[in-house]
């Protein structure tokens, strides 16, 4: 805590504010920029950042939330699944309220489904020893900065014989979704406020490509509003340069602004282990649809830890909650407030998408923090 005291203290703060003003005078018009991971859209607005930086510098949440972004179809699968008395479902606790089309994790277990929560995937792993008469699955839903634990648990799994232990593989990578979004003509974004956690694992350089197609801004920074802060004025400094006409015009570059923990080749380990359990795939995401080489599954090797390979899951058609905006507030096209929904019908006791229910949800963190 004494370390972060720092990134929190209101005297370096405030000069960063002033610089990040000063610069914003120069821009020939408004500045967007997207934070990509749900824990900044949390910090942002816990401490009243967007309140903060001049009225032409604009922050906007993108699909940085895990539990957000995973598909309808899934959520219905998850659910049915956990209604076949043969099997034990372990997962995060952000998926429990998370509404299906009919039902939710939450209510099944009510209704007396074993569901359990964990802390970890190698809990999941520990219950399937424990219960050898049983089919434990994990919801392996996550970015790139869980897959890795996942797959240690999984390998761990594997080494020890334990059959009974299965996934429910529903990873996303974050550089094919930023591809998709800035290729989607309803997007209006300048910069890119790249996520820390996920960054400590693939790496600064893995969002090069994306800048270079593109020429946008995109600043890795950290979770406290000093780095924040931070990451926004050197998008806001990359633009101001970018509007000087030159002949050698300067071209937008990847900053690595929390350089204390994100290197730029990433954990060199941890995707070594992804690589050798998971192949890439297209898969969907919740309110942008089928996005390119943007999931994983497992390798044919590994298939049979799959539990779709095991047990039918057929849930028919699966429908988004009518007047939800999960999908255009997971691209920045809407705020959380332009949803009919939010705060009145859809509300964290009462959650309606998904935004609202996980911790890193844009809607749950303007409706505990940003409320009007």
């Amino acid at each position: 805590m004494q370390v972060l005291k720092k990134y929190r203290n209101p005297e370096l703060i405030k000069p960063m504010l002033n610089e990040i003003s000063e610069l914003s005078q120069k821009l020939d018009e408004e500045l967007k920029l997207m934070e990509v991971c749900g824990t900044h859209t949390m910090a942002i607005s816990k401490y009243g950042l967007r309140s903060l930086l001049p009225k032409n510098i604009k922050l906007l949440s993108g699909p940085g939330c895990p539990v957000c972004v995973t598909s309808q179809q899934e959520i219905d699968e998850m659910i049915a699944l956990s209604k076949m008395p043969e099997v034990i479902v372990t997962t995060f606790g952000d998926m429990i309220k998370v509404p299906g089309s009919n039902s939710s994790l939450e209510k099944e277990k009510s209704r007396g489904a074993d569901i359990r929560i964990v802390y970890s995937p190698l809990a999941a792993v520990e219950i399937a020893k424990e219960n050898p008469e049983k089919i434990v699955v994990f919801l392996a839903v996550g970015f790139e900065t869980t897959i890795p634990v996942i797959a240690a648990a999984l390998e761990e799994a594997i080494e020890e014989g334990i059959d009974n232990f299965k996934l429910f593989v529903a990873h996303k990578l974050i550089p094919p979704a930023l591809e998709a979004l800035l290729n989607d003509n309803e997007v209006k974004i300048d910069g890119l406020i790249c996520p820390g956690h996920v960054s400590i694992m693939i790496g600064s350089k893995a969002y090069e490509e994306v800048v270079n197609r593109y020429d946008l801004p995109a600043i890795v920074a950290g979770f406290e509003p000093l780095d924040i802060l931070d990451g926004v004025k050197g998008a806001l400094k990359q633009k101001v340069e970018a509007q000087v006409e030159v002949e050698d015009k300067v071209k937008a570059k990847v900053e690595n602004r929390y350089g204390r923990v994100v290197k730029d080749e990433g954990n060199q380990i941890a995707q070594d282990l992804i690589r050798r359990l998971y192949q890439v795939v297209d898969t969907a995401w919740r309110g942008i649809g089928i996005i390119p080489n943007s999931g994983l599954e497992l390798r044919d090797e590994y298939a049979e830890y799959e539990i779709r390979n095991v047990i039918d899951l057929d849930v028919g058609d699966s429908n988004e909650p009518q007047g939800c905006s999960c999908g255009e507030i997971l691209k920045g096209i809407k705020l959380p407030y332009d949803c009919q929904l939010f705060g009145d019908v859809c509300n964290p006791q009462h959650p309606v998408g998904p935004c609202m229910v996980s911790s890193e949800g844009s809607c749950a963190a303007y409706y505990k923090y940003d409320r009007r």
